[in-house]
């Protein structure tokens, strides 16, 4: 999966089109090329269960981690998510354009506006 075209970028905000949480929206917080998948702000929670343990001997702060079930989001497949236009509203396809002084620049495929300010 590491020679698939990335279209959505970190800050986007984008549309679950399939899975569990279908139809909610959120703010993508990591993209992981290399693996196929994007981490989106609210969207495919998980809990993990973790032990309490010390800080560790060398480090500066002697603060213990403590356990407990902690929430958090898991990574979603870049196939299951949409890109929402920033202009029109909707979940969209993104397509490329060259500007005037060479410059490439996302494109919705909806309305036609730039995507990328």
């Amino acid at each position: 999966m590491a020679d698939a075209k990335v279209k959505i970028r970190k800050g986007d905000s984008v549309q679950v089109i399939a899975g569990k949480d279908s139809g909610k929206r959120g703010t993508v917080v990591r993209v992981l090329p290399e693996r196929g998948r994007v981490v989106v702000e609210k969207v495919n929670m998980i809990k993990r269960h973790t032990k309490p343990r010390p800080a560790p001997r060398n480090s500066s702060n002697q603060q213990v981690i403590p356990g407990g079930v902690i929430e958090k989001e898991a990574p979603l497949n870049l196939s299951n998510v949409q890109l929402v236009c920033p202009s029109c509203g909707k979940p969209t396809r993104v397509g490329y354009r060259f500007t005037d002084d060479g410059s490439k620049v996302r494109v919705c495929r909806a309305c036609g506006k730039d995507i990328d300010g």
